[in-house]
């Protein structure tokens, strides 16, 4: 169809992509398009850095990138163009050993933790987050086992800056009350909202209504509801206890 002949042309819209969408993976060792080079992510637990962790990584990024480091959405960090025959010894710095908060190959949930600033640092949050994520995290990763890569958000209040509706699972701060033992009767307590089911990409959804509310953000109170969710709607499993008969003992 011409328009008013000034040669514009209304087509049919393009047609939407049904191809399945797969997010590319920032985190661990990928090869980049330049032959020899691979780019390297690492997990920043909940993206929050010490000082001292701020100069290892700097340290770490002028030896093996070229000073170079990239930042992601998901408040990690990229290191780009490092030589392949240099992963190894990359890996053995004891920036990524096992005393060191850095991970390059994290497990599913902690390395899929995004939040946003938190009460020690915002007057809008209720809650703190950034502690209180990574350490649910680290206990999530002990309790359960899943098979594909679980996004928790957190953010500390409606606000919803650590974007808790597109997550596969969202805390938000919000009132809580629990049973006090001594007054005998529940009072208040830094609890939360959990959001469930948001998505990201061509398939984008919000989850807009939560899916519970009211849980106090005490680790006893918390983790059970977590652990119900990823079972229920995740497919999780508890955690297999380790055996004696799995145990290999290597002589000295």
């Amino acid at each position: 169809i011409e328009s008013y002949d000034r040669g514009v042309k209304v087509c049919d819209t393009q047609p939407l992509d049904t191809t399945p969408f797969e997010r590319r993976k920032t985190l661990g060792i990928h090869k980049q398009p330049q032959e020899g080079k691979c780019r390297v992510g690492f997990l920043v637990p909940s993206g929050r850095l010490s000082q001292d962790e701020c100069r290892i990584i700097a340290d770490v990024a002028d030896k093996y990138s070229d000073g170079e480091i990239r930042l992601t959405v998901e408040q990690n960090i990229i290191l780009p163009n490092v030589d392949e025959s240099k992963i190894d010894e990359l890996l053995a710095e004891p920036a990524f050993g096992e005393d060191s908060r850095l991970k390059v190959n994290p497990g599913m949930i902690e390395g899929n933790v995004v939040t946003c600033t938190g009460a020690q640092f915002c007057s809008l949050a209720m809650i703190e987050t950034k502690a209180n994520a990574e350490d649910v995290a680290k206990e999530l990763e002990k309790l359960v086992d899943v098979d594909k890569d679980i996004r928790i958000h957190w953010t500390g209040c409606p606000n919803s800056c650590g974007q808790v509706q597109v997550a596969d699972i969202g805390i938000m701060g919000a009132p809580a009350r629990k049973m006090d033992p001594e007054k005998g009767k529940p009072v208040a307590v830094p609890g939360c909202k959990i959001f469930v089911g948001g998505r990201i990409g061509e398939d984008a959804h919000l989850a807009e209504e939560p899916y519970v509310t009211g849980i106090p953000l005490a680790k006893e109170d918390l983790l059970p509801v977590l652990v119900d969710i990823m079972k229920k709607e995740f497919g999780a499993r508890d955690k297999a206890p380790v055996v004696e008969e799995d145990l290999v003992v290597i002589d000295e």
